[in-house]
């Protein structure tokens, strides 16, 4: 492998490899006005009504974050270091008719302007951080005064008595659990991925808060009331795979930047 090849590369060349069949997935994309409210509902209670307040949506993928903020009126921008990604994210904003700014640039260096944002969003993306310390000052910096920053995330490594059962009920009765939308070898990327980034061991919410802080936001809040996002989600997934969903560590921090 070209020793110049970096993890912060080879992270993005996998999820370039996921982007054409990414909003086939639960958890993805929304397939549900149930589950799309419920979203609707996390964002307002952390982040205010839009009224045309600059959001960027870090790590952007397709979209799908980018167009909820949207439809709440914010003026939004989605970053993403994937080609792949923006690409699906900017036909899918124009058959929609939505005017959203989609950008390359690296979540953890993202050359945007400071102080140029009221809220940033997350999802998914803290637990694949390389450096999660330089990103948070990076995202703080972005911030303008009292702005706001929604992190959603989750421990997906950690194992639990519900992954052990799902083991377990695979191996007596073979694919009942719900099939992987990834193929072996992509897996296995994603496994070696994940042995190499900061948080190997599983992003827990209080771990991601204290870096926050340490990182210069001034109060943050841990909200894992996210039951009603789970509950829709569950509708569209098999029975054991709701299941884990619904029992996983999964958590939304809010982090605000001081006003002065």
């Amino acid at each position: 492998m070209n020793s110049n090849y970096t993890l912060r590369d080879e992270i993005r060349d996998y999820w370039s490899l996921r982007a054409p069949t990414f909003d086939e997935q639960v958890g993805h994309e929304i397939f549900s006005e149930e589950e799309r409210e419920a979203w609707r509902d996390l964002f307002r209670r952390h982040l205010g009504p839009g009224q045309g307040r600059k959001a960027l949506d870090l790590a952007s993928g397709t979209g799908v974050i980018s167009h909820l903020l949207h439809g709440l009126g914010f003026t939004v921008t989605g970053l993403d270091w994937s080609d792949a990604m923006l690409t699906q994210a900017r036909a899918k904003a124009a058959r929609r008719g939505a005017e959203i700014r989609f950008v390359m640039g690296d979540a953890e260096r993202t050359l945007e302007q400071p102080e140029s944002y009221d809220v940033l969003v997350t999802r998914h993306l803290v637990w694949t951080l390389v450096d999660p310390k330089a990103a948070f000052r990076e995202w703080h910096s972005l911030l303008k005064p009292g702005g706001r920053l929604l992190v959603i995330d989750g421990d997906f490594v950690s194992d639990t008595i519900v992954k052990r059962m799902i083991r377990f009920v695979e191996k007596l009765v073979p694919g009942l659990a719900g099939a992987s939308h990834a193929p072996n070898a992509m897996r296995e990327t994603h496994e070696r991925i994940l042995r190499r980034v900061y948080f190997s061991k599983g992003a827990r919410a209080e771990e991601v808060a204290g870096l926050l802080r340490e990182a210069g936001f001034s109060r943050t809040l841990i909200d894992r009331d996210l039951k009603p996002i789970h509950r829709a989600q569950a509708k569209n997934l098999p029975l054991l795979r709701g299941l884990e969903r619904a029992t996983q560590h999964r958590y939304a921090v809010l982090a605000v930047k001081a006003s002065t």
